[in-house]
Parts: structure tokens; C-alpha cells; sequence
């Protein structure tokens, strides 16, 4: 009876648990290693390696897809960082819309705003200038919150509303084949393009 006992067990573990280690074995090695080297392989062949796109400008290199802070009026501000705009910490803050804390940092988020916009109203500001995204590093703003702060941009650097209103709408992009996700414009390039200006 023991023997017979054994030999079951011996039969099930051969028919279930061996092809499960065998399986799990597979698809580690394709996952971790010959899944990756494609990826890497293709990156390869895509502008910068795969690196990101970078910028450089004055001797110092940026990379367009990570949020930067500009705080100095001359420019157009990007959205707040929960991570103070640290890429090796990317995160949002974690906290409800309810919570007391995250509701007076974003009220005065709007009041740092509106000090630095005057004749912009508060139900005007565009939320996402005041709330952090959730990885906290979004390079991009919609085009109505570069449009908010035109005025403040174009007295600032002495230029006329319309020229900084043409420069934003030369830097925005459009949604991906015309349909998906929203128009949006990338705040370091609409800088260095505001920088570039004589």
C-alpha cells in the first residue's frame, strides 16, 4: 500500500510539478534575456540609441522627456514635482484629493501662480499647473496652460503677446495620428525656443 501510495505521488509530481519548473525555467531565460537583447537591439537602431531625446544648448545636454523646474518668470512654468523633478526618484505624492495637507499645497501652488500672473482669475489657472502628475516628472502642459501665462512670458522678455503666442502654437504637437491623447507642448523645448529668441 505505501509503494503504491509513492508511486502516485512520484507519477503527479512528474506530470505537474517537472513541467512547471521547466516552464518557469523557459520563460525566465526568454524574459530575462533573449526579450531583452531585442529590445536592445532595437533601440539601437532609434535616434540617440535609446538614450532619449537630448537636447544641448550652451554646453549642457537636457533630455526632452523628463519634467524640468523654471521658476524665473522668463519662462513658461511646468508642472509642479512631487519629486522635485529627481528622475532617478520618479513618483506622485500618494495623497487623496481630500487630503488636508495636498489641498493646501495646491492652494498655495495657486497663489504663487496668481502672484505671478495677475489679471489671470482662479478658476482660470489650469489644474495641471498646480497638481504634480503621478510620475512627477511630465515634460508637457496642454497648450491652454502655456497660453495662461503668454502675458507674464511676453512682458517679461519685452516681446509682444502675439509673437509668444505663435511661438507656443509652433511647439505644440499634435495628438498622435490626429486622434490619440491630447495636443500638448513640451515645456523645456518651448523655453529653449522662448531663449533662442532675439
Amino acid at each position: 500500500m505505501f509503494i503504491i501510495k509513492n508511486n502516485k505521488n512520484l507519477i503527479i509530481m512528474k506530470t505537474n510539478l517537472f513541467p512547471a519548473i521547466k516552464l518557469t525555467a523557459i520563460t525566465l531565460v526568454f524574459f530575462a534575456g533573449v526579450y531583452t537583447i531585442i529590445i536592445w537591439g532595437i533601440a539601437q537602431l532609434a535616434p540617440n540609441h535609446g538614450n532619449g531625446e537630448v537636447i544641448t544648448q550652451n554646453g549642457k545636454k537636457y533630455y526632452t522627456k523628463v519634467g524640468q523646474a523654471f521658476t524665473e518668470d522668463k519662462y513658461f512654468n511646468s508642472r509642479p514635482s512631487a519629486v522635485d523633478y529627481n528622475a532617478a526618484g520618479s513618483g506622485g505624492s500618494n495623497k487623496a484629493p481630500s487630503n488636508p495637507e495636498y489641498l493646501q499645497t495646491v492652494k498655495a501652488r495657486i497663489d504663487t501662480f496668481l502672484v505671478h500672473n495677475p489679471g489671470v482669475k482662479k478658476q482660470d489657472v489650469p489644474v495641471e499647473l498646480v497638481t504634480a502628475s503621478g510620475s512627477g516628472l511630465d515634460p508637457d502642459i496642454s497648450p491652454d496652460a502655456a497660453i495662461v501665462q503668454i502675458k507674464r512670458v511676453a512682458k517679461t522678455r519685452n516681446l509682444s503677446d502675439d509673437n509668444v503666442k505663435k511661438l507656443i502654437e509652433e511647439n505644440t504637437e499634435a495628438p498622435l495620428l490626429g486622434l490619440l491623447g491630447p495636443a500638448k507642448v513640451n515645456v523645456l523645448k518651448l523655453n529653449m525656443a522662448l531663449d533662442q529668441l532675439k
